[in-house]
C-alpha cells in the first residue's frame, strides 16, 4: 500500500487547481511540447523500423547462404533480441525519467539509437569478417532495444503529462502518429531506393543508406531535445521533494524505484493485460504483414511496399480520431472494440490475405486489421499513464509494457516464420487471437466512464489516504 501524506492534502488540492497545463502555459504551449516530443519519437522509431523494412535485403550480408526463409528467420531472431533488451531499457530509462526528468531520458534514448544505427551501417558483411558480422548486428540491436524500451516509457509519460486535461486521449495519441511516421519514413526511403537502385545494388550496399540517414537524424534530434520543456507534473514533484530535503524532512518515497512500483500490483496487471494483445496485433499488421504478403501471398515486393505505405498513412491519420473519441466516450469502450474485433476477425483476415494476389484486396484486408489495431494504439500511452502517480509513472508505463513486448511482440515474427517453415503457418493466426482475447479480458476490468485518474492529481495528492485508495481499487475492479 503506498505511503500517505494527510498533512498537506489541502495545500496540494489548492495547488492542483492551478497546475492545469492549459491555464499555465496555454494550448499553444501544449501543442509545441507535443510536437517536440513527437519529432524525436519519429526518428527513434524510424531507426527501429528500418531494420524490419530492409531485412529482406541485408539478410544475406550477415548470415551464411541458405534458404531465403532461413535467412529471414535469422534476421527476425535478431529483431527479437532487440525486444528482449526492452525491459532493461524500460527499467533503466524509466527509472532515470522518474528521478532526473522526462526530457533528460528522451535525450539519452535517442543518442543510444543513433549509436546502434551507426554500428549496423558500418559493419562489414559475413563474407568479409565471418561470425563477427552477426555479432555486431546483435550488439547494435541490443543497444537499440535499450533505447526503444526507454523511449516508449518516457515519451508516453511526457505526452500524457503535457496534454490538456479533457484532451489527453487526443494529444497522447500522437505518440503512435510519430511511431507510424517513423515507419512510413523507413518505407518511403525503401520505395525511393527501389526506384533508384537495382536489386543487386540494394543487397550489396544500398541497404546501408537508411541506417546512415537514421544515425545522422538521431544526433540532430538529440541536440533538438535538449531545448524541450520539462513537464509541469514532474517539475512539481521534483520541487516538492527538494522542499522536503531543504526542510530537513525525509522524502515520503523515492522516485522511480522498483519497490515503489510494486505497491501498485493491480495497475501493473492492467498494463500487462492491455499490452499483450495490442502489441502483438500491432507488430503483426504493421511489420510481419510485409513479409507475409511477399512470401505467402506471392505479391511483388514493390507492390507490397506501396500497399504498406498507403495503409500505414491512413492508419496514422486514424490515431488522433480514436484518441478524441476516447476523450468523449471513455477509454474502456474503445479498448473493448479492439479486444472483440481482434479476437473475432484476425483468422478470417489473415486467411483470406494469404490466398490472394490482388493488390486492392490485400490493401483492404490490411486496412481492416489496422482500423482494429487503432483502437489500441491510439490509447496505448494514456491508458497506462493514467494508472500511476508522477513519482513512478515512467517506470510503471515502461517496464511492464517492455516485458510484454519482449515476451510476445518480439517473438511474434520469428514464431510466424518458424511455423511457416514447419508447414503450420495458420497456427500463428490463433496465437494472435489468444493474445487479443487476454486484452479483451483486461479491458473488461477497466474503469467505466470518464472519472478522475492519477494524471488529474497533484504530486502530493497522489499519496492518497486509505479511503481514496480503496475507492480507486474498487473502480479498477468494476466490470
Amino acid at each position: 500500500m503506498p505511503m500517505h501524506d494527510h498533512s498537506s492534502r489541502g495545500r496540494n488540492i489548492m495547488r492542483h487547481t492551478t497546475s492545469n497545463p492549459a491555464s499555465s502555459t496555454g494550448e499553444r504551449r501544449v501543442v509545441a511540447n507535443v510536437v517536440r516530443g513527437c519529432i524525436g519519437n519519429l526518428v527513434e522509431w524510424y531507426d527501429w523500423f528500418v531494420y524490419a523494412a530492409f531485412s529482406v535485403f541485408f539478410a544475406a550480408s550477415f548470415f551464411p547462404q541458405s534458404s531465403t526463409t532461413a535467412q529471414l528467420l535469422s534476421t527476425a531472431l535478431v529483431f527479437a533480441v532487440g525486444f528482449l533488451m526492452r525491459p532493461i531499457g524500460g527499467y533503466i530509462l524509466g527509472r532515470y525519467a522518474d528521478r532526473y526528468g522526462r526530457k533528460n531520458a528522451l535525450t539519452l534514448s535517442v543518442l543510444m539509437m543513433a549509436a546502434g544505427s551507426l554500428i549496423i551501417a558500418a559493419t562489414p558483411s559475413f563474407e568479409a569478417i565471418g561470425m563477427l558480422a552477426p555479432a555486431l548486428l546483435v550488439t547494435a540491436r541490443l543497444i537499440q532495444g535499450l533505447s526503444v524500451g526507454g523511449e516508449f516509457a518516457s515519451s508516453a509519460t511526457y505526452l500524457s503529462e503535457v496534454a490538456t486535461p479533457g484532451r489527453r486521449g487526443f494529444y497522447s495519441s500522437f505518440q503512435y502518429v510519430s511511431i507510424i511516421l517513423g515507419q512510413l519514413a523507413a518505407l518511403g526511403v525503401q520505395i525511393i531506393l527501389l526506384q533508384l537502385l537495382t536489386m543487386d545494388q540494394m543487397q550489396a550496399w544500398g541497404w546501408r543508406i537508411p541506417f546512415v540517414i537514421g544515425a545522422v537524424a538521431a544526433v540532430t534530434v538529440m541536440l533538438f531535445r535538449r531545448g524541450m520543456d520539462e513537464s509541469d507534473q514532474y517539475k512539481e514533484e521534483a520541487a516538492e521533494i527538494a522542499a522536503e530535503k531543504a526542510a530537513g524532512a525525509k522524502p515520503s518515497a523515492k522516485r522511480g524505484t522498483l519497490r515503489l512500483l510494486l505497491q501498485y500490483p493491480k495497475q501493473l496487471a492492467m498494463v500487462f493485460g492491455l499490452a499483450i494483445g495490442g502489441t502483438v496485433a500491432f507488430y503483426t499488421y504493421t511489420t510481419y504483414l510485409q513479409k507475409y504478403m511477399i512470401n505467402t501471398s506471392g505479391i511483388a515486393p514493390e507492390t507490397v511496399a506501396w500497399i504498406n505505405f498507403a495503409a500505414l498513412f491512413i492508419y496514422m491519420l486514424l490515431q488522433p480520431v480514436a484518441g478524441l473519441i476516447s476523450d468523449r466516450i471513455g477509454r474502456r469502450k474503445v479498448m473493448l472494440f479492439f479486444g472483440i474485433s481482434s479476437t473475432v476477425l484476425t483468422v478470417p483476415i489473415l486467411t483470406v490475405l494469404g490466398n490472394t494476389t490482388n493488390a486492392f484486396v490485400a490493401f483492404g484486408l490490411m486496412m481492416t486489421g489496422l482500423v482494429i489495431v487503432t483502437a489500441y494504439s491510439a490509447l496505448s500511452a494514456i491508458v497506462k499513464a493514467e494508472l500511476f502517480p508522477t513519482k513512478v509513472r515512467a517506470l510503471g508505463v515502461g517496464l511492464p509494457h517492455a516485458i510484454t513486448a519482449a515476451l510476445f511482440s518480439g517473438t511474434a515474427e520469428p514464431l510466424a516464420l518458424a511455423l511457416k517453415q514447419a508447414g503450420h503457418e495458420s497456427a500463428f493466426f490463433y496465437y494472435v487471437v489468444g493474445c487479443s482475447a487476454l486484452t479483451l479480458v483486461a479491458a473488461l476490468f477497466m474503469p467505466k466512464g470518464k472519472g478522475a485518474t492519477a494524471l488529474d492529481a497533484a504530486p502530493a495528492t497522489q499519496a492518497r489516504d486509505g479511503r481514496e485508495e480503496d475507492r480507486d481499487d474498487l473502480e479498477l475492479e468494476r466490470v
